[in-house]
């Protein structure tokens, strides 16, 4: 599982790293996001109707609807901001999204929490050259439209794959990773067949990833 990660790339970077021409960027006056949470604002990489790529925001979490067991009336909506690879091909909340809206979610790190009161927190990327090296989620996207926070919204709602742990992550949180996208897969996961797609989704290699830096309080990577 993961519900912390950051995107620190600057507008342009993002744009350059991903393809996407400036007359395709819809994020207005972006600026990097040492925490990204449920709920919140998510830059994502999707097509438009040319199959060209968008960057655009999104809200990280698919809106699943909620009723009260007590009086079953509507009640405040889930975000649901990850999706297991094992119900992607099963599930009709995911299928149809996996089958036919996949996207690119940035990325510079992402947490992992162990333990509780206090929590240690473990920000994990990629070895390289630079602090943060860039990377992406494999994700998927929909609209929803309706009810949601007291008012009437649409909104384009995200979410990331996750799949079994590597050895590095494992150590930290037993069950689930984010999937990550080596570069040369952006373009199958974006408009490959969902076979493809699904080939792709594995937990990333251990030896190109490393713990940037872990510690109590540290629910942003603003390094």
């Amino acid at each position: 599982m993961c519900n912390l990660y950051s995107n620190n790339l600057p507008q342009e970077t993002m744009r350059r790293l991903f393809n996407v021409k400036p007359a395709n960027d819809q994020l207005g006056n972006a600026q990097p996001l040492p925490a990204i949470f449920p709920k919140g604002n998510a830059p994502i990489i999707t097509l438009d109707g040319e199959g060209s790529r968008r960057l655009e925001n999104s809200h990280w979490g698919f809106v699943l609807p909620q009723k009260s067991k007590v009086t079953g009336n509507p009640i405040q909506p889930k975000a649901v901001n990850n999706a297991r690879d094992d119900k992607l091909l099963t599930s009709r909340f995911w299928k149809t999204s996996f089958e036919t809206r996949r996207c690119l979610v940035p990325a510079t790190s992402f947490c992992e929490a162990k333990g509780k009161k206090p929590a240690t927190y473990f920000w994990f990327g990629l070895k390289g050259d630079e602090a943060r090296p860039p990377f992406v989620f494999a994700g998927i996207w929909r609209f929803f439209k309706g009810q949601y926070e007291q008012e009437e919204r649409s909104l384009v709602t995200s979410s990331i794959i996750t799949t079994k742990p590597n050895e590095l992550v494992r150590e930290v949180h037993p069950d689930r990773m984010p999937v990550i996208l080596s570069p040369e897969n952006h373009d199958v996961w974006l408009h490959g067949s969902p076979e493809d797609a699904f080939s792709l989704i594995a937990p990333f290699p251990t030896e190109q990833m490393t713990i940037h830096k872990h510690g109590e309080g540290l629910k942003s990577d603003a390094g």
